[in-house]
């Protein structure tokens, strides 16, 4: 079980959900940051969504990127 950190950029949410839906169905801590222009795509039960900007400063996702085991940029 790791710790898996998705970074939102792009509106397009099909692939993202579908690789989320594979993490958490594999026993991963799951999280999603979206960044500036990113829409929030529909996420399974327990994982968790931080807004940049909104309730994440850019210190605190430098923190949850060198904190995740896994980093995943769309």
């Amino acid at each position: 079980m790791g710790t898996v950190l998705h970074l939102l950029k792009s509106p397009a949410t099909t692939l993202p959900r579908a690789v989320i839906d594979q993490h958490v169905r594999a026993g991963d801590c799951v999280s999603v940051v979206l960044l500036p222009g990113a829409v929030a795509p529909d996420l399974p039960p327990g994982v968790a969504l931080r807004r940049l900007d909104a309730d994440l400063s850019y210190a605190e996702l430098l923190d949850l990127i060198f904190e995740s085991d896994h980093v995943i940029t769309w």
